[in-house]
């Protein structure tokens, strides 16, 4: 039988009592990445009608695959650390998925027409999954 994940020691707690341990902090990373994909996607787009520079911003493949590859490892990094806590499987399972998504929408070719939903699906995903998670965290102390 797996052991429920125990942390080795307490985290410091804030003046409004919220509990910033090394995981959390990766958590509110991971939605501040999340964020800054969906508003990428919604943002630029509008900006791009308005400004030439910020229409080969939101053109531009690297920054779609350089917000991947910063969400995909602090995501890891959290699914893998809570992997034996219980009932993290809806958190690993829409983290994972979103990440898919992201995955697909930045590297696959075949999927360019859908780019743009894919991205916000998955970055929603992965956001809402880490808030979900650190919500509970900090519920549950």
């Amino acid at each position: 039988m797996a052991e429920k994940y125990q942390p080795s020691a307490q985290p410091a707690v804030d003046s409004t009592g919220i509990r910033w341990g090394r995981s959390g902090r990766l958590d509110m990373c991971a939605v501040g990445i999340s964020t800054l994909c969906v508003l990428h996607c919604v943002a630029l787009p509008v900006l791009a009608a308005l400004m030439p520079v910020a229409a080969q911003a939101a053109e531009s493949e690297l920054a779609h695959k350089v917000l991947v590859a910063a969400a995909v490892p602090v995501s890891l990094s959290v699914i893998w650390k809570t992997r034996l806590a219980g009932g993290n499987r809806l958190f690993a399972g829409a983290a994972l998925l979103g990440l898919g998504l992201l995955l697909l929408a930045a590297f696959i070719e075949a999927v360019s027409a859908h780019e743009q939903p894919m991205t916000i699906a998955g970055a929603s995903l992965v956001g809402l999954a880490h808030l979900w998670r650190y919500v509970r965290q900090c519920r549950n102390g």
